[in-house]
């Protein structure tokens, strides 16, 4: 089988899976990392957002194949690491504001929030209801209220 090497959590790893297996079954099955979610598997509900580079993306729609041995895939579980502390900013930020119900779609809500606060500042501006917007994560609860607030929150912490 081909093996593949990247870095996880800050962690470099190797597996070794059929190219055209989707980095969300690697991270999950392989590696047993559990925070994505599963919830559709084409790139729509966004359960699973991660950060590539520090940037969100979804893994149920890339190969493993397409990652490259120096990309830094950070999971809901690698992200307090970024900033050095057990909670990041935006995860105090969502118990501040009591976001989650069921609580499925919260590591990639979060996930997304993160890679949008830090988008909205290399473009110069801080997140404003207009990226706000641009946060397409389905949530099955409709917490979309305490999800913006939140994200508020974790945004002026970061």
């Amino acid at each position: 089988m081909p093996e593949h090497t990247f870095k996880l959590n800050g962690k470099q790893v190797t597996v070794d899976v059929e190219d055209d297996v989707r980095l969300l079954w690697v991270i999950r099955d392989i590696l047993e990392v559990y925070g994505p979610k599963y919830g559709c598997g084409i790139n729509v509900c966004k359960a699973c957002t991660c950060h590539i580079n520090g940037k969100a993306f979804n893994p149920c729609s890339v190969r493993v194949a397409d990652i490259e041995p120096d990309d830094e895939i950070t999971t809901i579980e690698g992200l307090p690491g970024t900033v050095g502390k057990d909670l990041h900013p935006m995860q105090e930020a969502w118990l501040e504001h009591d976001v989650a119900q069921c609580g499925y779609c919260q590591p990639g809500q979060i996930m997304a929030a993160v890679a949008k606060v830090r988008q909205a500042r290399a473009e110069g501006h801080e997140v404003g209801d207009a990226d706000l917007d641009e946060i397409r994560n389905i949530c099955r609860c409709g917490t979309y209220n305490r999800i913006r607030e939140a994200v508020r929150t974790g945004a002026e912490h970061m």
